[in-house]
């Protein structure tokens, strides 16, 4: 068996870093010869970058098979293959939002491979504003539903079966937590701890990870009290645990199933998809919701009560003021006009 190359030394006999090998191949190769402190710290950058790529596998799955179909070297991308690439999402009516994200995979998994990108090339530039100047800017968003029409959701929801506890919890929890559909579906049981404090009792929801938080931190959302207890956020989730019998590890929001048609269906110990609690939402707030109304619709309502991006920041784990603009619904500028309080 033949040995492997040795590293070339430099000064002090230092391991230089060869420019043509890719990045994560050199952490790994490191990982193998380090100490084990140095290795543990190592592999949990390797598998950051592995969760990565997962995210955005689907993308890099659609620009793969596009240059394989037109015999283009996707790795590293020339400029060339990402300005076809690019015109060709928009041929096909891609969203713009889409194209980007794209091109975000695209630039991600070449720092990823530790190889050179030209996702900022000038020419690409234009490209993209020319894009962008064809297909327009205005994304589709979801839009925010106001705190009366939930309560008047929550009022037609038949609560003596299981789907009905079980909507009430999720419509209230992704409500007051300001939570994304991926996470409301990630909560596990022994995530989930009552604290008290001094003046306060409150639901206490560890987040083991989230779209914005990779590197597993600690992050957490409060649920308090309702004042009436028909739309209490803990209320509601006492009383759909209540359900899951004597549970006390898996997940929180689980499908249900039926033993017979029209009878309440049971709940089981397997996790509700994503794309479930979408449709949940459509069904009862409106075909024009989405999951995501829940988060904008927590955005917009804590603005119209006065409060502070700071205090939004603190539920919604967002890390700008301007993502709070961004998810803040406030289109209807005659309802929603600083021209009101003018005093005049």
């Amino acid at each position: 068996m033949s040995k492997p190359p040795k590293e070339p030394k430099g000064e002090k006999g230092l391991t230089v870093v060869e420019a043509n090998r890719p990045t994560l191949a050199l952490a790994a190769d490191l990982a193998s010869r380090v100490a084990p402190n140095v290795e543990r710290y190592l592999l949990r950058g390797l598998e950051g970058s592995d969760n990565t790529r997962l995210a955005y596998s689907a993308d890099l799955r659609s620009y793969e098979a596009y240059c394989e179909l037109h015999q283009l070297a996707p790795w590293p991308a020339a400029l060339e293959t990402l300005a076809s690439y690019v015109a060709n999402l928009a041929d096909v009516g891609r969203k713009l939002a889409t194209i980007n994200r794209h091109l975000a995979a695209i630039e991600k998994n070449h720092q990823l491979l530790g190889l050179p990108s030209a996702i900022n090339a000038p020419a690409l530039d234009v490209l993209r504003k020319g894009v962008a100047r064809e297909i327009g800017k205005k994304q589709k968003q979801a839009p925010a539903f106001s705190v009366p029409h939930l309560k008047r959701t929550i009022d037609r929801l038949d609560l003596s079966r299981p789907d009905g506890l079980r909507a009430r919890a999720l419509l209230l929890l992704g409500f007051a937590g300001a939570f994304r559909r991926s996470e409301l579906v990630d909560i596990n049981l022994e995530h989930l701890e009552m604290v008290h404090d001094a003046t306060d009792e409150v639901l206490v929801i560890t987040l083991p990870k989230s779209k914005a938080n990779q590197a597993g931190e600690v992050e957490q959302k409060i649920i308090f009290y309702g004042e009436n207890p028909a739309y209490c956020p803990i209320g509601a989730y006492n009383a759909w645990i209540a359900q899951l019998g004597d549970r006390t590890e898996g997940p929180l929001f689980v499908s249900l199933k039926r033993s017979r048609p029209g009878e309440p269906g049971k709940p089981t110990d397997k996790r509700l998809a994503d794309r479930r609690v979408n449709l949940l939402v459509k069904e009862h707030l409106g075909a024009k919701y989405s999951a995501h109304s829940l988060r904008v619709s927590f955005i917009t309502t804590s603005k119209l009560a006065g409060q502070s991006n700071d205090f939004i920041k603190n539920q919604t784990k967002q890390k700008t003021d301007a993502m709070i603009s961004r998810y803040t619904r406030l289109d209807d500028i005659i309802k929603y006009n600083a021209g009101r309080s003018l005093g005049l």
